[in-house]
């Protein structure tokens, strides 16, 4: 079944306890810049919450590798406790879990990344930490309304590109999770959700 390219899931998490988390990351961490450089303006940047097993090297634990599949908690999750809560209410394989900063002024451009369509097994998702109104993410040139810790299904493997307009930092939670039955059924209720036959 191919799914929208956009798909809000049936379930929230608390934009308070998020920014919270987040407080705890931004005071001990050094965040890595992207390192697809021609896909971006400004300053696009990630710490790792979850990466490639045995990996140290701050931009190889970035890598959301589409190979490997041994991905483990970094030591930066276990300080972050509701970032663990929002992780254990996926009932799937989890791979790269990411924050992503975007500061402002910055674009990304439009790109697609390939492998990411949950009809190929691989569904990234959004949960936006911080924003503000002149943030604009747009899938297939349609403007995405994410709004604070509501839970998105983007399908990145379509063109997309996102803009920081504003005077504060966008950071959103991204997780890359593996297609199974549960993520299916969860998408499903929400296509089911906006009218939309499965």
């Amino acid at each position: 079944m191919r799914f929208p390219d956009r798909l809000r899931l049936p379930f929230a998490f608390d934009p308070d306890r998020l920014r919270a988390d987040l407080a705890r990351v931004e005071t001990d961490t050094t965040w890595t810049s992207h390192f697809v450089r021609q896909n971006y303006e400004g300053d696009w940047s990630a710490v790792a919450l979850r990466g490639p097993a045995g990996e140290t090297h701050p931009i190889r634990m970035i890598y959301s590798d589409p190979i490997r599949t041994d991905y483990v908690d970094t030591p930066l999750l276990e300080a972050c406790p509701y970032f663990q809560a929002v992780l254990a209410a996926f009932q799937c394989p989890l791979n790269s879990v990411r924050l992503m900063k975007l500061t402002p002024g910055s674009v990304i451009k439009e790109h697609s990344d390939h492998d990411l369509a949950a009809e190929d097994g691989k569904a990234r998702i959004h949960i936006p930490v911080t924003s503000n109104p002149d943030v604009e993410f747009k899938v297939n040139g349609v403007a995405v309304p994410l709004a604070l810790g509501e839970t998105w299904y983007l399908r990145l493997s379509d063109p997309h590109t996102v803009a920081n307009r504003g005077e504060t930092d966008r950071v959103h939670l991204v997780i890359d999770a593996r297609m199974n039955d549960w993520l299916d059924e969860q998408m499903t209720l929400a296509l089911a959700a906006d009218g939309v036959d499965a």
